[in-house]
């Protein structure tokens, strides 16, 4: 039997990756179309496009333009966001259960939101959502800076233990300002939930710069990436900077998953589960399964916010909690494919 050409090898695999891509690409599209379409009143596919063109009945276009768009596109921001955080945040840490709770990312923006309602009074989406920035900036530095103390500088097990560590306290502290006040309760409750309702267009273009700034860092890192999954003194003797592309890392998860949970909320599950399919579909190589993670992102968190206005007569269950219905089960399968969780 004559063994194939390394470099027919390499062309099927591209061709195979491209491929898949391009149907990933068509499932986003179907996601979002699906997005616009579906809720308390159907409107067909058609009538949306018109909707978006100008060209539609008033109530239709409000529909489309004022409800359903901004709510469509921070689900497309969150799981973009989401997705190729998680890819990086396993990448870094090695782990495969990592995901945005691990580095205490989640817990630092609720802290900071609950601070912002008890101390300074705020209530409002559009009035906390940076104190929920803020709190997961800093939770993620001081998990970095802890992580780094050691002799051989931040590796995947010192980060991985300081952002248990970090998260516990703060989850701690968060417990107790909420057993106390009750304005806080309502709206943390609500919070927790994660949910995209309630987004508008003027918050997504706040929220826009910080997510496409992780995700040019996330792209930037992912040859340190490919080089870290060898080995540190691997990635050394490649000519990288082990602790710059830590660095780098680090400030994309913050930027990518500290403003997506300050505004939607913990929407779990897709950090955590989307970065296995995405290796599934791409190999180890991260300069494709970061992209692909960004894509099944926003497919995974779409489906989710659509299947929870449909799943109850009156009202709708928040796409976090639709999230994590769907995505228990479906981990526990993946887990038992073990190729799939090896990182």
């Amino acid at each position: 039997m004559t063994a194939s050409p390394p470099k027919a090898v390499f062309a099927d695999t591209r061709s195979r990756r491209l491929l898949l891509i391009a149907g990933l690409l068509a499932a986003t599209l179907a996601a979002v179309l699906l997005s616009l379409a579906v809720g308390s009143k159907f409107i067909a596919p058609l009538d949306v496009l018109q909707a978006l063109g100008g060209t539609t009945d008033t109530e239709t276009g409000a529909i489309v333009n004022g409800l359903r768009l901004p709510r469509t596109l921070l689900g497309v921001l969150a799981g973009l966001a989401l997705g190729i955080a998680g890819a990086v945040i396993q990448g870094h840490t090695r782990n495969p259960l990592a995901d945005p709770a691990l580095l205490g990312i989640t817990q630092g923006a609720a802290l900071g939101i609950v601070l912002a309602v008890m101390v300074g009074g705020i209530s409002s989406l559009f009035g906390y959502v940076w104190f929920g920035f803020a709190g997961a900036l800093i939770a993620t530095i001081t998990v970095f800076v802890i992580g780094a103390t050691g002799r051989g500088g931040p590796t995947p097990v010192t980060l991985a233990l300081a952002g248990a560590a970090v998260s516990y306290l703060l989850q701690g502290l968060i417990s107790a300002v909420v057993l106390f006040d009750t304005d806080v309760t309502d709206i943390y409750r609500f919070w927790k939930a994660g949910s995209l309702v309630g987004s508008n267009l003027d918050l997504l273009g706040k929220a826009t710069p910080f997510i496409v700034a992780g995700i040019v860092l996330a792209l930037a890192n992912t040859s340190a990436l490919n080089a870290l999954s060898l080995g540190e003194d691997t990635a050394r003797a490649l000519g990288h900077r082990v602790s710059l592309a830590r660095a780098i890392g680090i400030g994309s998860i913050v930027l990518l998953t500290g403003a997506v949970v300050a505004i939607a909320g913990p929407l779990g599950f897709v950090g955590l589960v989307v970065p296995h399919l995405a290796r599934g579909i791409t190999g180890p190589d991260y300069r494709w399964l970061v992209p692909v993670a960004g894509l099944l992102g926003v497919v995974m968190v779409l489906v989710a916010d659509i299947a929870g206005r449909l799943v109850l007569d009156k009202g709708e269950l928040p796409a976090g909690i639709m999230l994590a219905l769907v995505g228990v089960p479906f981990f526990i399968v993946l887990v038992r494919r073990r190729k799939l969780v090896s990182i």
